[in-house]
C-alpha cells in the first residue's frame, strides 16, 4: 500500500477514527489496533512475507527476554549472537546471496574459469533492511544493558512494525519509540494539524517534485550513450531532486502520520542540500541510518578516539557498509566509498564538526562564502548520485566520461520548464522553512487564514494535477 495511493487515503482515516473514537479508552486496544493495521498495511504488498516479519519479531522478542534472564555472560552472549546471526542471515540470503554468487563467478571468469552460479529466484521482502535494523538495535541495546527486555509482545511488535515506518523508515530505536507505545496517548489537535501539514508537504515532494523529475532522470540515464553532456548534467540534477523528494517525502508522510496517532518518530532529514560540507550533509541526510551506523558501528570500532588513522579507517568502514546496506550492487559500494573520500579532508583536519547549525540561521540570506560552500557541496552530492543511479559501474563511468566532454557546454535539448519552476518553488519554501522540523512546520502560520488556506489548496491542486499514476518509493527496494 503506497502512501500516495487512494487505498492509503481510505485506510488512514478508518484507522484514525477507530483509534481515537473506538479504542481510545484502552491503551491495550489501541496498540492491538495499531498492530493489526500495520500487519494489514504490510500484507497489502505480499502477504507471504508476513511470516518473515512475524518470525523476525518473535526471534528478537524471545532472545531479548532470554538475554535479560541469563545469569551468565556466556548465556547472554549466546542469545545475542543467535539473534544477530539469524537477522543478518535473512538479509544475506534475500538481499546479498545472488550478488556474492555472481561476483564470485565473475572473479573466476577473470582467471579463465567459467561457471554458472546457482542463484535464488526470490523477491526482496519490502522493508526488510528497515525492520531488521529495528530488531538489531533492540537486541544490541539489551546486550549493552541500555534497556530492559520488553515483556509485552504486542507493544514490542508495534515498535517493530508500526505501519508509518515499516517499509522505509525512519529506523527507530527502542529507547525512543517503545516508551511512547507503553503510555496512554492523548489526542492533541495542534499536533494532528501539524502532522497533516507534514503529510501535505511530503506528498508534494513525492508527486510534484520526485515523480516529475523521475520522468526526465529515467529518460536521460536510460539513454545516456546518446545524450549530450549538458543533458547528462540535467539528468544527474533531476535524479538529485528525485531521490531527495522521494525519500524525504516518504519520511515526512511517515512522521506526519505517526503524529496523528500521538507518536513522534525520529527526524530523518534536515534540509541536506543546504549543507556547507559533506560532513554536514551526512548529519542531515537519512539521519536515522547515519546515527544508527555511528552508534552501532563507528563508536564500537573506536570512533575518533584512536587518532587520525582510526578515524579514517572507521569512516571508510561506515560508508562502505552504508553503501552496501542500500543494495547488492557495486554502484552502491562505489557511492559509499566516494562519499568517504569526499569527507576525508574534514576528518583528517578535524573540521567535520564545524557546521552544526543550519546555514544563515536567523538571517534571510547566506553570505558569499556560504553560497560558495553550499554550491560546491551540492555539486559533490550530484556527482556521487550518478553512481547511485547508474545500472553498473561501467555505465557510471561511461556517463561521467560523456558528461565531461565538450558537449557539456552545449544547449540541452531536455528543458521541462514546468519542472524547473516547481523545483525552484520547492527550494524557496525549503529555504524559508529550514530552521524548523520541516518546511511547512511554521511557514505561513502568520498569514491571514484565507491566504494560508489558499496556499495549502494550491499545493493540493498541484498534487492532484500531477498524480496521474501511482509511483512507488525509491527506498522500498532497500
Amino acid at each position: 500500500m503506497l502512501f500516495n495511493s487512494i487505498h492509503f487515503a481510505i485506510f488512514l482515516p478508518i484507522v484514525f477514527v477507530l483509534y481515537w473514537f473506538v479504542t481510545d479508552k484502552s491503551l491495550k486496544l489501541q496498540n492491538i489496533l495499531l498492530l493489526v493495521s500495520s500487519y494489514f498495511f504490510y500484507a497489502c504488498w505480499d502477504w507471504r512475507f508476513m511470516f518473515l516479519l512475524i518470525f523476525s519479531t518473535l526471534l528478537d522478542y524471545y532472545t531479548g527476554i532470554k538475554m535479560s534472564d541469563s545469569t551468565t555472560k556466556t548465556g547472554k552472549k549466546f542469545w545475542f549472537w543467535l539473534s544477530v546471526s539469524v537477522n543478518v542471515g535473512f538479509l544475506a540470503v534475500f538481499k546479498y546471496y545472488n550478488f556474492f554468487a555472481e561476483s564470485f563467478a565473475d572473479l573466476l571468469s577473470g582467471f579463465g574459469m567459467h561457471i554458472n552460479p546457482w542463484t535464488l529466484k526470490v523477491i526482496l521482502p519490502v522493508g526488510i533492511s528497515f525492520y531488521t535494523f529495528h530488531g538489531l538495535s533492540y537486541v544490541i541495546d539489551i546486550y549493552k544493558n541500555r534497556i530492559p527486555a520488553e515483556k509485552d509482545f504486542v507493544e514490542y511488535s508495534v515498535f517493530v512494525s508500526f505501519f508509518p515506518l515499516l517499509v522505509a523508515g525512519p529506523i527507530e530505536r527502542a529507547t525512543h519509540l517503545l516508551p511512547q507505545i507503553k503510555v496512554k496517548r492523548q489526542f492533541d489537535y495542534d499536533k494532528a494539524v501539524d502532522g497533516l501539514r507534514q503529510i501535505l508537504w511530503g506528498l508534494f515532494k513525492k508527486i510534484v517534485i520526485a515523480d516529475q523529475c523521475a520522468v526526465y532522470a529515467n529518460q536521460i540515464f536510460n539513454d545516456a550513450g546518446h545524450q549530450s553532456g549538458s543533458n547528462l548534467f540535467l539528468g544527474a540534477l533531476f535524479f538529485t531532486f528525485q531521490i531527495y523528494g522521494d525519500f524525504s517525502g516518504y519520511s515526512d508522510i511517515a512522521l506526519g502520520t505517526a503524529r496523528l496517532f500521538g507518536i513522534e518518530l525520529l527526524r530523518n532529514f534536515a534540509f541536506p542540500y543546504f549543507s556547507r560540507d559533506i560532513a554536514e550533509f551526512w548529519r542531515r541526510w537519512h539521519i536515522s541510518l547515519s546515527t544508527w551506523f555511528r552508534d552501532y558501528l563507528y563508536i564500537p570500532l573506536g570512533g575518533s578516539k584512536g587518532g587520525t588513522w582510526m578515524k579514517v579507517r572507521n569512516t571508510f568502514a561506515i560508508f562502505l557498509v552504508s553503501g552496501f546496506w542500500h543494495g547488492a550492487n557495486w554502484t552502491f559500494i562505489a557511492w559509499g566509498l566516494l562519499n568517504a573520500l569526499f569527507i576525508m579532508p574534514s576528518i583528517i583536519f578535524n573540521t567535520n564538526r564545524t557546521n552544526l547549525e543550519i546555514v544563515a540561521k536567523g538571517r534571510l540570506l547566506p553570505n558569499i562564502k556560504e553560497v560558495f560552500s553550499i554550491g560546491i557541496t551540492f555539486l559533490m552530492a550530484v556527482f556521487a548520485w550518478i553512481f547511485f543511479r547508474a545500472a553498473s559501474i561501467t555505465a557510471a563511468f561511461a556517463f561521467i566520461k560523456r558528461l565531461f566532454s565538450a558537449s557539456l557546454f552545449t544547449k540541452p535539448t531536455v528543458m521541462p520548464y514546468i519542472v524547473f519552476f516547481f523545483i525552484l518553488f520547492f527550494m524557496i519554501i525549503e529555504w524559508f522553512g529550514r530552521e524548523e522540523q520541516f518546511a511547512l512546520n511554521k511557514f505561513g502560520l502568520n498569514w491571514p487564514k484565507p491566504i494560508r488556506h489558499g496556499f495549502y489548496m494550491l499545493l493540493i491542486m498541484a498534487i492532484f494535477l500531477f498524480s496521474t499514476k501511482e509511483q512507488t518509493f525509491i527506498y522500498f527496494q532497500f
